[in-house]
């Protein structure tokens, strides 16, 4: 196993991948992960950290607060989950992705102890990040949970922030089946004396939040008690966001541009505020530049992604409700016919999402090429229960193409439902 391609194979073939087989890669417990970074030497603790969980918004949340780090002139590492195209978008320094070379050498110098403790993917990459991170001397560490906060393999930093983005429904059969208890799970990243931010209030998961910062005598922040948005404006692709910080207004810029990015802002302004107060340098001319050139900075892909104009093609991962919820609802905005080129994976609850999607549209339905994707025949008769009209293609390349082929230059072809889907088309 010399190559970057047989390393990889490795990888995803080898051990319990949830992107590849779903809930059965999920490992409950931290004993895996503790043991393997304890025989790496505990890299995890030798750099600051900072920590983001949530149902949506983590992911923009993650790669802002990175990119305002390393353009304020910290060497900053970025742990995101998952990839669209390459493993190795998964771990970045200072934007740049970890190397080939650095992906093999760890594998194969570890691959014996993997095997013995049977860690799983996410476990191993986790491993390899908090190792590179350590090795390249990070001066901060921007974390990202992959699914829950209390048993994620990531929940094993002492981070100088915690950040819980929103509550919503995904990952039901794991973390739990009411608002409630998904938020317990998230509460778990709450850190004992470790300041905690709630990026927005919700009726059913505050009490859960403030009473485990209670238990931990950590102070808590909520986002939008401090920066209440105001406006949102786009125009040729840069959005701006504006927020009132009394006795102040705010406006930020930048070049993430889904509506649903003003409440991940205000959840970043707010870091930034606490971060300062705990000794961080970061200031305002950093900030701003940092927020106009996330995509550049880091290289996040996938969040209301504009792929071409006349017609104008978006591509957005959003694939539980909530984040479907707020995403077709800017695209309804826009008063335009909308084509979609969609696909899911198995495990999705499509009862949920399919009754949000406008019966007006024209749909191109396909299957995401990995195992967990859904297959065609299933999903057309779904779609056809919540009377979404449209054709199956034999794969995501084939349905969008159609709708390159079939949309008007005034047309929108939005492509999502799943990240594979994004994946295949990006």
């Amino acid at each position: 196993m010399n190559t970057y391609t047989d390393t990889i194979q490795y990888l995803y073939q080898r051990l319990p991948m949830f992107t590849r087989v779903g809930p059965a890669a999920y490992k409950t417990g931290l004993g895996n992960i503790l043991e393997l970074c304890e025989h790496l030497g505990s890299p995890q603790n030798k750099y600051k950290t900072i920590h983001v969980a949530g149902t949506n918004g983590k992911g923009s949340t993650s790669n802002m607060l990175a990119a305002i780090l390393q353009t304020a002139g910290y060497k900053t590492g970025l742990y995101t989950s998952p990839h669209l195209k390459d493993f190795r978008e998964r771990i970045r320094i200072n934007g740049a992705m970890i190397s080939e070379q650095n992906v093999v050498s760890f594998v194969c110098e570890h691959r014996p102890y993997i095997e013995k403790l049977e860690a799983s993917f996410f476990e191993v990459t986790t491993a390899l990040a908090f190792a590179h991170f350590a090795e390249q001397h990070v001066d901060v560490a921007v974390i990202e949970t992959g699914l829950g906060g209390r048993l994620d393999s990531t929940n094993i930093i002492s981070p100088d922030l915690s950040i819980i983005t929103n509550i919503s429904w995904d990952h039901a059969d794991l973390l739990g089946d009411t608002l409630e208890k998904i938020a317990t799970e998230k509460a778990g990243i709450i850190k004992p004396q470790t300041p905690i931010l709630i990026t927005e209030h919700q009726r059913e998961t505050d009490p859960i939040f403030i009473q485990k910062a209670k238990s931990e005598d950590s102070p808590i922040f909520f986002a939008n008690d401090t920066y209440q948005a105001i406006e949102y404006k786009q125009k040729n692709h840069v959005a701006s966001f504006t927020y009132m910080h009394h006795p102040e207004v705010v406006c930020i810029e930048s070049d993430l541009t889904g509506h649903y990015q003003l409440k991940n802002i205000a959840g970043v302004l707010l870091a930034c505020d606490v971060l300062k107060e705990y000794g961080y340098i970061i200031n305002d001319e950093d900030l701003f530049k940092a927020l106009r050139n996330v995509k550049t900075i880091t290289g996040f892909k996938g969040r209301w992604d504009v792929l071409q104009k006349a017609p104008l093609v978006i591509a957005d991962i959003a694939h539980n409700a909530a984040g479907l919820k707020e995403t077709l609802e800017q695209l309804e905005q826009l008063n335009a016919q909308l084509h979609f080129v969609i696909g899911f994976v198995k495990d999705k609850d499509l009862t949920k999402v399919l009754k949000l999607f406008p019966k007006q549209a024209k749909y191109y339905f396909c299957k995401p090429e990995i195992a967990r994707g859904l297959d065609i025949e299933t999903l057309m008769q779904k779609a056809n229960e919540h009377q979404l009209i449209g054709t199956a293609y034999e794969s995501v390349t084939t349905a969008y193409t159609a709708a390159i082929k079939n949309a008007a230059v005034d047309d929108i072809i939005y492509v999502g439902g799943s990240t594979f889907v994004v994946a295949e088309v990006i």
